[in-house]
């Protein structure tokens, strides 16, 4: 691993980085289905409401976000409180290095920690690198939305993939908030469970 780096829950100060890595992907990419690029306030205010129930992780190396993921509900209904959909996304420099790979190991150990069962992820079809990631992650194919988006001139497809968290039980506890687990042993054993995923590669860091 990179003895550099650390995963640890993402905070206000880390906006600016995180958007950094984001906007590129919203402005050049089918990857978001989002047109535009949210402002500081914007991306902000979405952290700050994940983090009452949902971690959003960043690795930093070199005291650098190299790479970030977050949980958030599948669905609003109560029925759906076991299940979350997740995303990552990896600057430019760190791509190809285990900064995805690393950064949702520690994520999954967290919602383990919670009590979430279920991770579904869409990827915006083709995405070869995003399926692989999963895949190698365990996430399992369910399904395609055919043409469910319109961006940068084209009809979008977006496939679905699912991975265990939990097995499903008997009358399972709801999920614990964040806050009621953050300070825990197993919660901050979580966080350093995807640090052994990063490559001993050099790292070209770049201002912002």
């Amino acid at each position: 691993m990179n003895h550099d780096a650390r995963i640890r829950l993402a905070r206000a100060g880390d906006v600016e980085a995180m958007l950094d890595i984001y906007s590129p992907v919203v402005r050049e990419t089918a990857i978001s289905f989002e047109l535009t690029p949210p402002t500081r306030d914007e991306f902000a205010a979405r952290l700050e409401s994940a983090l009452e129930r949902t971690p959003w992780l960043v690795c930093e190396i070199g005291g650098e976000v190299a790479g970030y993921a977050y949980a958030g509900p599948l669905r609003s209904r109560e029925a759906y409180q076991w299940s979350v959909e997740v995303t990552v996304y990896a600057h430019s420099e760190h791509r190809r290095r285990g900064v995805g790979k690393a950064v949702y190991t520690s994520l999954f150990e967290c919602l383990k920690v919670q009590g979430y069962c279920n991770a579904y992820a869409a990827i915006a079809l083709p995405n070869s690198a995003s399926v692989a990631l999963h895949e190698g992650l365990g996430f399992e194919y369910i399904g395609t939305y055919r043409s469910v988006g319109y961006k940068l001139g084209a009809w979008r497809d977006v496939g679905w993939w699912q991975r265990e968290i939990l097995p499903p039980t008997d009358s399972p506890r709801a999920p614990a908030a964040l806050g009621a687990v953050v300070d825990s042993g197993r919660f901050q054993s979580a966080l350093r469970a995807g640090l052994k995923e990063l490559r001993r590669t050099p790292v070209k860091m770049v201002g912002r």
